[in-house]
């Protein structure tokens, strides 16, 4: 169980120091940052309301209601923090009743924390304190703010950028690194949830509770059915785009895309080739090792890629190829291959991990790809100074589709996560910004439709399990969310991808 370092221990037990080195004192660090931006906000700018965003590149973007602040805003804001800090002020966690935190947060004037306040069927409520103003403890934080003893305040119009160390470099701010192309596809994720009117999860309730998720499901579903149409036409108004690749981490349901992306350019008269990259693995007694001497699947030199670029030059020149067939039992390919033609001109899709580095295609001239980066960018907060980790999003996603498709139970997915993100963070996050385009495959609804699939799967973990604790967590975090229906879901979504009934692969 985790514990903040104000608790008194009892009776006797081993006791593991969390720090920032790790994903939950990562967590708590930043957590801890912004309670201590928030307040710095009320003392510099009392009549506005911050909103956390979302993370953006190696930072966390905010901004206000109504108001886009300058430089010396800014300014004024990291040297309130900076006399927070030093003043060394106790950060107070309190359990509170429900109707006490009702009347503190309306007193604060957040109606947000209220009304989700008023679906949570619970009469104990956590809160922070820093400094008379209080903060929904959606988890822990360090006990004083002089803990918090590095951070950065950048502006980022129309906001600011507050960042905090990492855990690679627990001791500095790293550089903030530009990442426009990420940038634009998240604000128009929040022009979206704006257009649904769902910016944070009791306005996502009210609708489940009033009949009316059926409307908005529909509309979510519409969007992104246009986005997926408008990337065909983009597609196909550029007679020179001969591959269309497209990449994104795990669980951001590429594959379910890449077939509405096929059917929206047959309706523009294409006639497109898809090719799995699954099929140009190496025989397995060849594939590169990782650190701790496994074999690494997820190396780019898994794949043979010299014979799939030969084939691709020839395909894209009319010719007929005999394409390999891998047989992932065997760990090699089988004797008989798959002859496969392109029709003179049309586009050939192609999807994996690796799709935005160059060295996969790198004997295809650039102006012939059309590249793509599909990620599930969550548009919806808990409230609007808690916001909801993408991650969060794909890992229950990835826990619900190994369970249905491969027997897994959420232990092993949890399990395996860290291992995943760092692949992630080597093969996939470094190449997003190469893309033409940015697909945002979150559905402002999904986590509705995802609880009542992931609570009985993480009811599972055991205490005795390391992942309890971040089970636990999700289980909180789940816990937020009036449940929501499949019924109305299209088999066409991407949200089918991973609970089922799919048209496609599923």
């Amino acid at each position: 169980m985790l514990k903040d370092l104000s608790y008194t221990f009892t009776d006797t037990c081993q006791v593991r120091l969390i720090t920032l080195n790790s994903e939950q004192g990562l967590r708590i660090y930043r957590r801890s940052a912004v309670l201590i931006l928030l307040r710095a906000v009320q003392e510099v700018f009392p009549d506005r309301k911050l909103i956390v965003r979302h993370s953006l590149s190696n930072g966390l973007f905010c901004e206000f209601l109504n108001f886009e602040p300058e430089r010396t805003d800014v300014e004024k804001l990291e040297r309130s923090m900076q006399d927070l800090i030093q003043s060394d002020l106790p950060i107070r966690r309190k359990a509170i009743t429900r109707s006490e935190a009702l009347r503190i947060f309306e007193k604060q004037e957040q109606m947000d924390k209220v009304k989700l306040l008023q679906f949570r069927n619970k009469d104990v409520v956590h809160v922070c304190e820093l400094d008379g103003w209080y903060e929904y403890s959606y988890g822990y934080m360090v006990p004083r703010t002089g803990m918090i003893d590095k951070f950065r305040l950048l502006q980022y119009a129309p906001g600011i950028i507050l960042q905090t160390p990492e855990a690679d470099r627990p001791q500095e701010i790293k550089p903030y690194i530009e990442q426009k192309k990420l940038a634009t596809v998240f604000r128009e994720a929040k022009d979206w949830a704006d257009m649904l009117e769902t910016p944070h999860v009791a306005a996502l309730n009210e609708l489940i509770v009033n009949n009316r998720i059926d409307d908005l499901i529909r509309v979510n579903e519409a969007l992104h059915e246009k986005k997926i149409a408008s990337i065909a036409d983009m597609i196909c108004h550029d007679p020179h785009k001969r591959l269309v690749l497209i990449s994104g981490p795990s669980s951001s349901g590429k594959t379910t895309f890449a077939q509405r992306l096929l059917i929206q350019l047959r309706v523009n008269g294409r006639r497109p080739v898809s090719i799995s990259l699954d099929n140009y693995f190496i025989d397995r007694d060849q594939t590169p090792l990782d650190e701790n001497g496994e074999y690494d699947f997820e190396s780019l030199y898994a794949l043979k890629l010299d014979l799939f670029n030969d084939h691709l030059q020839k395909l894209i020149a009319g010719e007929e190829v005999l394409t390999p067939i891998y047989n992932f039992q065997k760990g090699c390919c089988e004797e008989e291959g798959l002859l496969i033609k392109v029709p003179a001109g049309e586009p050939i899709l192609i999807e994996g991990i690796h799709a935005l580095n160059e060295e996969l295609t790198a004997k295809i001239p650039y102006e012939q790809k059309f590249r793509i980066y599909v990620s599930a960018l969550t548009q919806l907060n808990i409230d609007y100074t808690n916001r909801i980790p993408t991650t969060d999003s794909r890992l229950l996603r990835r826990m619900i589709r190994d369970s249905r498709t491969r027997g897994y139970g959420a232990l092993q997915t949890i399990r395996r996560w860290p291992s995943v993100r760092a692949g992630e963070e080597k093969n996939i996050f470094p190449f997003q910004e190469h893309a033409d385009v940015m697909f945002n495959s979150s559905l402002v609804y999904e986590l509705s439709v995802l609880k009542k699939f992931a609570e009985p799967l993480l009811r599972d973990i055991g205490p005795a399990n390391p992942e309890y604790m971040e089970a636990q967590r999700l289980l909180k975090f789940l816990s937020y969310f009036q449940p929501a229906s499949v019924d109305v879901i299209p088999p066409n979504s991407i949200l089918r991808e991973f609970v089922g009934g799919s048209w496609f692969k599923s």
